[in-house]
């Protein structure tokens, strides 16, 4: 699809006509949010009558800077669905139907719909290949057994993006079909997974005869790898975007905690501090630009490898931050208040500059593991990046069920 040409100015515009018919202030986020999408605003390099204008999408920063300054009220993409639109979107939009297009796109960018990623399994994690559960296909349906792991809000979610082995006689990566999964459809057990934080918000989940229309497949039968692919590339954009303002995300919050305790430190750990804040100002910046240039090089929405540079640069990055957050705070970070209570994480939670930062130090740990691990983030970039040799896989040509399994 050709990029359209639009000058900042008239883009501003639009935004200004969607403001007057409806304000984020004054209508709820369903409302607000199905009209931005009406008026081609929800992700602008998305094509008309899909919630964009087929623009650059760099383009969506002006669009979302034109709403931050004209209301109290901004709704971030990856707080209201971060799998659907970061990923979610793309997909279907690159391999779903004109119906799922038409259907499912415009509820994923509201929130109506919540959607989860149904990849990891315990045999098989950073090794998405290897997976084992099954699908087999009775007559119009296809019926799925196995299980899943680590799967991001799958407790609330209506959709699921499914990947599992409908061929065990080819090698492993021709052997998958990829399937969108009703997620309250009979035989579908969503079980809580707690992490460090205390909060559960990935889950395991069982498919126990599990019936999927043969219509819900996305691509043709044993293209599962393609569209997974397609899948990973865009959530690593998604989780290594970074901050897209000046200044904002961890980064704002590290330089806010440092103003309000920076007096209780001595003359020599303020100046050891305000050097080591300085430079990861500088890293935050870093990522945002390279973000940007990520985005600007995806084609209709769907980035190449390079998306891991963010997501690799993030996850390292994040973790610093909140290391440097609790040496900011000093003593008082070594006490988690809220303890230990096993519970559901809730998006409207009131956290103190103090229990925030202390939360995301424990959060930020998993910054490396979730989308990738850092390390099959470095093999992306060194084979399809850098062109570096790849590792041997000597599974690669063999039949999945002939693979050795311990």
């Amino acid at each position: 699809m050709a990029q359209v040409e639009m000058s900042g100015k008239d883009l501003r515009g639009r935004v200004q006509a969607l403001l007057k018919e409806a304000h984020p202030d004054q209508v709820d986020q369903f409302t607000f949010r199905g009209k931005q999408w009406d008026h081609g605003l929800a992700m602008v390099h998305f094509p008309e009558g899909l919630g964009g204008l087929g623009l650059n999408p760099k383009m969506q920063g002006i669009v979302n800077d034109e709403i931050r300054k004209n209301a109290k009220t901004f709704y971030e993409d990856l707080n209201i669905n971060p799998i659907g639109i970061g990923m979610g979107a793309p997909v279907v939009l690159t391999y779903g139907t004109e119906e799922m297009k038409k259907t499912l796109i415009k509820r994923i960018f509201t929130g109506e719909d919540i959607w989860c990623q149904l990849f990891s399994e315990p045999s098989a994690g950073s090794d998405v290949a290897g997976l084992s559960s099954r699908a087999v296909r009775d007559g119009d349906d296809w019926v799925v057994n196995g299980q899943k792991v680590w799967t991001t809000l799958a407790h609330v979610s209506k959709w699921g993006m499914l990947v599992s082995r409908t061929d065990p006689d080819v090698p492993k990566h021709k052997g998958m079909s990829y399937f969108l999964l009703d997620m309250e459809a009979p035989g579908v057990d969503v079980r809580p997974l707690y992490q460090i934080t205390g909060e559960a918000e990935f889950n395991e989940v069982f498919l126990n005869d599990v019936r999927i229309p043969n219509e819900r497949m996305l691509g043709a039968e044993g293209d599962g790898w393609k569209v997974a692919i397609t899948t990973l590339m865009n959530e690593r954009t998604a989780l290594g975007g970074g901050s897209g303002r000046k200044g904002g995300g961890p980064i704002g919050t590290l330089m806010n905690l440092w103003k309000e305790n920076s007096s209780k430190h001595s003359n020599a750990s303020k100046a050891v501090l305000r050097d080591h804040i300085t430079q990861l100002y500088i890293k935050s910046e870093l990522l945002r630009f390279t973000s940007q240039r990520a985005r600007a090089a995806a084609k209709s929405g769907n980035p190449g490898p390079e998306g891991s540079v963010g997501k690799l640069a993030q996850a390292e990055l994040y973790k610093k931050v909140w290391e440097c957050g609790l040496d900011v705070i000093g003593s008082d970070s070594l006490i988690y208040e809220p303890g230990y209570e096993l519970k559901r994480p809730e998006a409207a939670e009131k956290h103190t500059p103090l229990t925030y930062a202390k939360y995301q130090f424990l959060r930020s740990r998993a910054n490396s593991i979730e989308g990738g691990t850092s390390e099959i983030m470095r093999n992306i970039l060194g084979e399809r990046v850098l062109g570096l040799p790849g590792e041997p896989r000597v599974d690669k040509d063999i039949a999945w069920k002939d693979v050795p399994r311990g």
